[in-house]
């Protein structure tokens, strides 16, 4: 009986223990959850409170508020070392990285930032019914998948170049990305949303109740996957010859 009673005790800790070996988890769910609504709060701000519509004014502050916003968000990844707010960033890390951290990224952490966008955007229709519905596939299915996955390529390729390039620049690298995600955005927007983060797009989705159909799974899912991928590759197939002639000066300047 005391053995069983200890046995019942150690599995009601493992989930806490879990959670407290793992922080990623809970920083990643707030991090998703704040992601979508800091969209809907900068329409608010420009459209509502400063009244720009649609003018051309009230984009560019939307776009220089939308870079100010992914610096904070890139900061907060910082301070939680790693923490994410979109699936595709987890990815590459998962795939390249050990068996135990790709079960923990596609097991756990992909799912938490999916429930986090969830929350959030069910959180954002119950206070501004009237902000919309998130991006929505205004083109075929065929077109829609090929725009969301030559702009997710395009943002993997220059995010891993990037950090690449400027390892210890935490500005350079955020300001690359950042203006690279707007100005894709803004390509894809009256096509797909241009939405590059299938959390995002699933928290939308779900609201809406077509989160199931075959075009959402399609476009906002196995595409951005498919390219998140396919730009891996690329980059290191680019970056492998580049190391190598590094290394081939390093070995002639030594033996001169």
């Amino acid at each position: 009986m005391q053995r069983n009673k200890e046995e019942s005790q150690k599995a009601g800790t493992k989930p806490i223990s879990f959670m407290a070996g793992n922080p990623l988890i809970l920083w990643d769910f707030v991090l998703s959850f704040m992601w979508v609504w800091s969209g809907a709060l900068l329409k608010i701000f420009v459209y509502k409170i400063l009244g720009f519509g649609s003018e051309p004014r009230g984009e560019i502050i939307r776009g220089c508020l939308a870079v100010l916003t992914m610096f904070v968000f890139a900061s907060l990844g910082r301070i939680s070392r790693g923490a994410a707010y979109n699936p595709l960033t987890v990815l590459p890390g998962a795939i390249s990285g050990s068996f135990g951290r790709f079960l923990l990224s596609v097991g756990v952490r992909i799912p938490t930032q999916v429930i986090g966008s969830i929350i959030g955007v069910q959180l954002i229709l119950w206070t501004f019914p009237e902000i919309g519905h998130g991006p929505r596939l205004n083109v075929d299915i065929h077109k829609g998948a090929l725009t969301e996955g030559c702009l997710t390529f395009t943002i993997i390729v220059i995010s891993l170049g990037a950090a690449r390039s400027s390892p210890d620049s935490f500005f350079l690298r955020t300001w690359t990305s950042s203006l690279s995600k707007l100005a894709l955005h803004i390509l894809g927007s009256d096509l797909t949303g241009g939405c590059m983060n299938p959390a995002s797009a699933m928290g939308w989705a779900y609201a809406r109740g077509d989160y199931m159909t075959k075009e959402h799974l399609y476009v906002y899912w196995l595409a951005p996957i498919e390219a998140t991928l396919l730009g891996l590759w690329t980059f290191k197939l680019i970056a492998q010859p580049e190391k190598k002639q590094e290394l081939e000066i390093d070995e002639k300047d030594k033996s001169d």
